[in-house]
């Protein structure tokens, strides 16, 4: 999500851009893949696509606009319950809530308003007003959104922002675990994901804002703001 800001290489290295989901200088090439380079970065186990080889902003679009997230599909809205049922169980009454990244059809977002919440959208593509980027949550949810992000560290920072303390950014994504697998998995293969988090990744951008983490279940992180100034 985003458009990228402009990297140079340097002897293998990148430059000017260190890792962008916890910035340390400590990325480097980590597999090619059919002319795709992809780095590793050995602070906090992040895998990126060459920033690059990334999508300009209307080729992602065109591939988003292909997704199929039906209101009425029971088999979506049990996959989204992976995200919902465990932040659910954190939550208390009548919460305000920002689905980020929604897409197209908002189906947690429904989902979670059955449940008595109040929830706000924004997507960049589908549900573009900022607006709703100036008001304070108590909980946000990213789902099948972070692998998207150009810039991490900068979104997580600014998800951040948005928390109220104590509140609650919810996450899903598929952990990319396994190496021996990485080059014909099927999440590496929509070419709109560009980042590839492991639960030491979260436990990083964790511990860099002061927040609190738990993985209550496969893929899914939620990240409790402990602060004011987090």
């Amino acid at each position: 999500m985003g458009r990228p800001k402009k990297e140079t290489k340097v002897k293998g290295r990148l430059v000017g851009d260190r890792c962008p989901v916890c910035c340390a200088p400590s990325a480097s090439p980590f597999m090619s893949i059919k002319g795709k380079g992809y780095w590793r970065c050995e602070a906090c186990r992040a895998t990126f696509l060459e920033p690059k080889q990334r999508l300009e902003s209307q080729e992602e679009y065109g591939e988003y606009r292909q997704h199929e997230n039906n209101l009425n599909d029971p088999g979506y809205r049990k996959f989204l319950t992976k995200l919902a049922a465990p932040l659910l169980e954190k939550l208390s009454p009548n919460l305000s809530g920002l689905d980020y990244g929604c897409g197209p059809g908002p189906v947690l977002a429904q989902m979670l308003q059955e449940e008595g919440h109040s929830i706000v959208l924004y997507d960049p593509f589908f549900y573009p007003d900022p607006k709703p980027l100036n008001q304070i949550y108590d909980f946000i949810t990213c789902t099948e959104v972070a692998e998207h992000f150009h810039h991490p560290a900068d979104e997580f920072d600014r998800l951040g922002k948005m928390l109220k303390p104590g509140g609650i950014l919810a996450i899903m994504t598929c952990f990319q675990n396994d190496d021996s697998k990485f080059e014909t998995w099927h999440y590496r293969n929509d070419p709109t994901h560009v980042v590839f988090y492991r639960g030491k990744t979260f436990e990083v951008i964790a511990k860099q804002r002061g927040w609190e983490i738990e993985v209550p279940i496969k893929d899914v992180v939620l990240l409790k703001k402990t602060s004011a100034i987090s």
